[in-house]
């Protein structure tokens, strides 16, 4: 007689897969109490180091060997950089990454040289190209500083309630157009020993598409050839006033590790827009700001790579969550540890967010080691729930968090949710201008912050008018489909399994339209392999929304909405646990190629190294809780 087959359950191989997981995190806490994995990226930020070392006339031979490894290893079979795994081709990415290597010496007639040429040229050549590409070109002469847009020095005049002031744009993108205005005002050319004329089509770029004669998009580009023809001849004491207060205002908020805001981009930026403004490298600020680069350097048998920045307090606070959802106490060392550290990293002064709220006390945490300029919302939100966890008594834990409240309920926006590093930060005008094409300009509440905020404060008690406000943010901003957008993760699974968490934490029954209508929509979405998977091509093409290969990460949020809706039991909260078991690594941890992470929607794209065990972890840890408290 033939024995019955099993029937797979969620408990199958769960407690087995926890353990394994945890202790894979536990061994890869460092001994200050921090958890950090690798935030990769795509190419331009390798690229745009050498092409930053080169103008400075720093560029080594050892630097320029390793990082054209690392890009030739990214190198698509159809000769194209892209700007995510098995992503499409990219022109402006592909641009960067072919400079960048004929720099290292690589031939343009080399087949995998020729085939990322060709692309460009049938994609319109460097015109098709962002402006921040161009701009790159232009500092080499490769591109006509009178052909990028112009945004000049002397928006430092206008104040901040002044429409297009530069507190109206989002924190990171006000950080990279200041010290641009410095360099586009200095409009520097210098050669490279080689042209390339191989990347412009035959016959010049097509004609570029012009917005409607009635919109604000032909309204700037009439403005923008005012500029061109002001900044021919500008008059000198409103420009150099201008470019001195740009100057001291990317000085004050240089880091103490160097940095700017802890990404590439401002970083960048700003080293040339002090070095042309006649700061010599060795000045203090600017050796600190090339020897901090060297922290956000990974370096292997594949090449060497830059981070285009760092998570260590946003790792953490996850890898404290997952731990206690898996069952650590708090009284475990590792917990202990991290209490300490999180405690030490709130940010006690204010930065660019007291702007918008000038009268709201100091607090919060930031997604860096160094970065107290701008904490954010979310890591302060997901290091408040860690704590909440694992401070025990501990005083001085306490009172940071008491303090990081505070600052939370102040950093709400007027219509009841939370956008990452400012409020009311909604000036949608900013999107309209030619010279800002590279990705969000603005930094309005999103689905999974404000949820994230949600859930924290329904989770310590936080009662009253701010919660409810966040709460109807939420329901006001539900997808039609029953999803949420994902603004800093991939995407409508990311949104949607931020959101049902938060609103079952507020006291919203399982039953409740939102809830039913988002789990409708996981269950449609999931794979056949039982996993979730959203394709970041999502943000610009509908048919990908919920669809791409199963992930361990994407599957996690997934399970983690499903469980906080009572599903525990479900078929498909079953096949997505079994999806978990079964790919686990006999070390622990899982695999997970894709990038998950999003830094601008539609344009720029993260892969967390960490984040395909702390949240697979979490989901099968709460799990375990779940199916133990049903047993008692």
């Amino acid at each position: 007689m033939t024995e019955p087959v099993p029937t797979r359950t969620p408990r199958t191989g769960v407690a087995e897969a926890v353990e394994r997981a945890t202790s894979w995190l536990l061994d890869h806490q460092e001994q200050e109490g921090w958890w950090k994995g690798e935030l990769e990226t795509n190419v331009t930020m390798d690229a745009e180091d050498l092409l930053l070392r080169e103008f400075l006339d720093i560029r080594s031979d050892r630097d320029t060997a390793d990082a054209a490894r690392w890009i030739r290893n990214q190198q698509r079979d159809d000769g194209t950089w892209a700007t995510f795994f098995d992503g499409p081709g990219d022109l402006s990415t592909t641009i960067e990454a072919y400079v960048a290597l004929r720099l290292a010496g690589d031939d343009p007639d080399d087949p995998h040289m020729a085939k990322a040429a060709t692309f460009v040229r049938e994609g319109g050549g460097v015109a098709g190209s962002r402006v921040f590409t161009r701009i790159w070109l232009a500092l080499f002469g490769e591109w006509s500083w009178d052909d990028l847009p112009v945004l000049p020095p002397e928006i430092m005049y206008l104040p901040s309630w002044f429409p297009l002031n530069i507190y109206d744009f989002g924190c990171w993108a006000r950080q990279t157009i200041v010290p641009l205005t410095i360099v586009g005002a200095s409009r520097p050319a210098r050669p490279l020993a080689f042209s390339l004329d191989e990347l412009h089509p035959p016959g010049g770029p097509p004609a570029a598409a012009r917005p409607p004669l009635v919109s604000w998009g032909r309204f700037f580009e009439g403005l923008d050839k005012v500029l061109h023809v002001y900044e021919r001849l500008p008059i000198g004491w409103v420009r150099r006033p201008a470019e001195a207060r740009a100057r001291s205002w990317i000085v004050e908020r240089q880091e103490a590790d160097g940095c700017w805001g802890g990404i590439q981009p401002p970083w960048v930026y700003s080293i040339i827009a002090l070095h042309l403004s006649g700061y010599p490298l060795d000045h203090p600020v600017m050796k600190a700001a090339i020897d901090g680069l060297e922290r956000f350097v990974v370096r292997d048998d594949r090449g060497r790579r830059l981070e285009a920045c760092q998570s260590p307090v946003w790792d953490t606070a996850l890898a404290v969550t997952a731990l206690g959802d898996a069952g650590v106490t708090a009284e475990h060392p590792a917990l202990q540890r991290a209490t300490q550290w999180l405690t030490s990293e709130e940010i006690r002064v204010a930065g660019d967010w007291a702007v918008r709220r000038p009268g709201l006390a100091p607090s919060g945490w930031a997604f860096e080691f160094d970065n107290d300029n701008y904490a954010d919302t979310d890591d302060t939100a997901e290091v408040i729930l860690a704590l909440h966890r694992s401070a025990g008594d501990d005083p001085a834990a306490r009172a940071a968090v008491e303090r990081g409240l505070v600052w939370l309920e102040g950093m709400q926006s007027s219509d009841g949710g939370w956008g990452a590093f400012d409020a009311d930060n909604t000036r949608s005008l900013c999107r309209e201008l030619p010279f800002c094409d590279f990705g969000e300009l603005i930094d309005p509440p999103s689905a999974d912050v404000t949820a994230h905020v949600v859930e924290m404060l329904a989770v310590l008690g936080r009662r009253g008018e701010v919660l409810d406000g966040g709460v109807a943010w939420l329901l006001a901003n539900q997808e039609r489909d029953g999803s949420w957008f994902g603004r800093w993760g991939a995407n409508h699974v990311y949104g949607t399994g931020a959101v049902v968490p938060a609103l079952i934490a507020a006291g919203l029954a399982a039953d409740h339209p939102a809830v039913v209508a988002a789990v409708a929509w996981l269950e449609h979405r999931q794979q056949p392999d039982g996993g979730w998977g959203e394709d970041l091509r999502s943000y610009g093409d509908p048919a990908w929304i919920g669809r791409g290969e199963s992930t361990p990460s994407q599957t996690a949020w997934a399970l983690l909405a499903l469980l906080a809706a009572g599903r525990e039991r479900d078929e498909s909260t079953e096949r997505g646990v079994a999806y978990l078991v079964d790919t686990q690594r006999p070390d622990g941890t899982w695999d997970e190629p894709w990038f998950t992470g999003t830094g601008f929607p539609g344009d720029f794209y993260l892969r967390y190294h960490l984040y395909r065990h702390v949240f697979p972890l979490a989901a099968l840890g709460r799990l375990r809780r779940l199916a133990a408290e049903a047993e008692r």
